[in-house]
């Protein structure tokens, strides 16, 4: 995945571009894998059948995506929910890095599975409010 720090105006334009949406935000994600919810589990599996297509030919890694950050609205978040700028941006890849696995929070369900799982690893890494 690569992870890009970019201004407001610069996050705006590309909410824009991509989501039809005129203002800025805090995080975009830009998911390359495809993914369905598996019922049995409520959680996420890979709908690709050759996940080699995906691989970094250099490291074999799988390639997940990229993550934009608006700089600006990460610093102004921390100061308003009164916690560091890197819980913060901590708290926006992590959250990033979800979606990029196939996570969402569009329903009640899904943004409860998604919270305790950021607050998993933030917990983890020591980014705590």
């Amino acid at each position: 995945m690569s992870v890009t720090f970019v201004d407001n105006e610069s996050i705006r334009k590309l909410n824009k571009e991509y989501r039809n949406i005129d203002k800025e935000t805090d995080v975009l994600s830009f998911p390359l894998l495809e993914f369905e919810e598996s019922d049995e589990e409520k959680d996420v599996k890979i709908l690709l059948d050759d996940l080699d297509a995906y691989k970094n030919p250099e490291s074999g890694d799988i390639m997940l995506g990229d993550i934009i950050i608006s700089y600006e609205k990460a610093k102004e978040q921390a100061e308003e929910y009164g916690h560091s700028l890197e819980r913060e941006i901590g708290f926006l890849v992590a959250h990033s890095m979800f979606h990029l696995m196939g996570y969402d929070h569009m329903t009640k369900e899904e943004e409860e599975i998604m919270c305790k799982k950021q607050e998993k690893v933030l917990e983890s890494i020591g980014l705590t409010r």
